[in-house]
């Protein structure tokens, strides 16, 4: 997720943290909108893109994901750093209550607290990590989702993500920030702002200034992040002569990072290995929506239950067309 996903739990987030805060404190009531129907497929890629790999979560409603993920859970990797390394509060388990498929062809992810307080949730990862673009060649990795329709102080702690790590973490995990993580969606504490983030380099510190990242922020366009579903993207360009970042919203570029912005051994470590996988998760409270808040998080005004409804996930390459995986 935005912070490392595995780093120290300590506040991140810098200028964009600032602007969201601000948001964060204005009291808003949380509202109910039903959530709009899946598409029926995961979209045609754009012209010039060929599909990698996709899942439209279509499913009985209450089955587990496909064995295309991996379920991750308790409160950390077996030898990892405690709680995922950011100070989540919650259990991730795979109780069809908080991680199922909902029959209408979307994923859903929802945390629960219990009767004594304790917050479950879910996580999922995919097996392949082998997610890079061919020399000379883009990838794109997109989702289309909606975050929980959850705002105001029934909010506070929900911290749902789409994002990326690089496969030399599996089995390791004490090496982040090094082999790279790439935030595709963040969004915490029902704020309608989407956050995009790099992590490399050292922690704390380095060309990404860790453990914040490099990243930038925007309201969801046409419609809040939580009334409805938008569709995040990230593209990794290899084609010029510096390689690039570009995080967008519903096809609105709003940040980028080159090549060019930091050191070459730096950005080597981050892209020279096999690939990446992706992830999938609502965390409750940590080091992102605490900072945010100012405060703990989450709270006994937050809401139990709200999901995180994902319809499609795709990755696409330009060039030459590849097989569905």
């Amino acid at each position: 997720m935005h912070t490392p996903r595995e780093r120290r739990p300590t506040p991140r987030r810098t200028r964009t943290l600032i602007a969201a805060l601000g948001a964060a404190l204005a009291p808003v009531v949380a509202a109910t909108v039903a959530v709009l129907p899946a598409d029926a497929a995961v979209p045609p890629p754009p012209e010039g893109w060929q599909e990698v790999w996709s899942d439209d979560f279509d499913g009985a409603a209450g089955s587990l994901p496909s064995d295309e993920w991996i379920i991750d859970t308790g409160t950390s990797y077996p030898g990892g750093p405690p709680n995922w390394g950011t100070g989540e509060t919650q259990t991730y388990t795979d109780d069809p209550a908080n991680l199922s498929l909902d029959g209408e062809g979307n994923l859903r992810i929802t945390p629960i607290r219990d009767s004594s307080g304790q917050w479950t949730s879910g996580r999922i990862e995919t097996q392949r990590a082998d997610f890079k673009p061919a020399d000379g060649e883009s990838m794109r990795i997109e989702g289309r989702l909606q975050v929980p329709n959850v705002t105001g102080d029934a909010a506070l702690g929900y911290w749902p993500a789409f994002w990326a790590l690089g496969s030399p973490y599996r089995g390791d995990y004490w090496n982040w920030p090094a082999i790279g993580e790439f935030d595709i969606m963040e969004n915490v504490n029902g704020i309608d702002s989407v956050w995009g983030v790099l992590h490399c380099g050292v922690n704390p510190g380095g060309p990404c200034n860790e453990t914040t990242g490099l990243g930038d922020s925007r309201p969801c366009p046409g419609s809040t992040c939580q009334s409805g579903f938008h569709t995040y993207a990230f593209e990794w360009d290899r084609s010029g002569s510096a390689e690039e970042f570009r995080w967008t919203v519903d096809g609105e570029q709003y940040h980028s990072v080159s090549e060019t912005d930091m050191d070459a051994a730096t950005w080597q470590d981050m892209t020279s290995h096999a690939g990446y996988f992706l992830l999938l998760n609502v965390a409750m409270g940590g080091a992102f929506p605490d900072g945010v808040q100012g405060s703990p998080t989450p709270t006994d005004a937050t809401e139990s239950g709200v999901p995180m409804v994902v319809d499609y996930v795709a990755v696409y390459q330009s060039g030459a067309a590849s097989a569905r995986g």
